[in-house]
């Protein structure tokens, strides 16, 4: 018997539906991006376009459009991911609980609350450097 044919078969099966989930996934995340940015004033259709919609989404939460450098950086970009996360959440009234859960742990859910749920955007002051 060759058990190896059923197991690739299996396997490719498994990674076409692992494609597809996340090919649906990441639709969702633009769509929900795409309604956080109109909601804060910015151009629904910088969620589409790469790098862009970093710097849009920096100029969201307030931070300077020249950290759109530090996300090209290892392990910095770890770091002011979370930052830029949180101080999102902080964007439309969410604790850093909150965000959290909600916006890094189940991203999806999280991003579709904010873009479609009645929570407001208000900018983040920051004090000058």
């Amino acid at each position: 018997m060759d058990y190896g044919s059923s197991y690739d078969t299996a396997l490719t099966g498994m990674m076409a539906t692992y494609y597809f989930i996340a090919m649906i996934a990441g639709v969702i995340m633009i769509i929900a991006n795409w309604k956080i940015f109109v909601k804060a004033g910015q151009p629904g259709w910088a969620a589409i376009v790469p790098i862009y919609n970093i710097i849009v989404l920096l100029r969201v939460v307030n931070r300077p459009d020249w950290w759109v450098i530090l996300f090209l950086i290892p392990v910095v970009n770890i770091v002011i991911a979370f930052i830029v996360i949180f101080d999102l959440g902080k964007s439309f009234g969410k604790s850093g609980g909150w965000s959290f859960f909600l916006l890094l742990v189940l991203s999806v859910i999280g991003y579709l609350i904010l873009g479609f749920g009645k929570d407001q955007y208000k900018k983040i002051e920051r004090a000058a450097a």
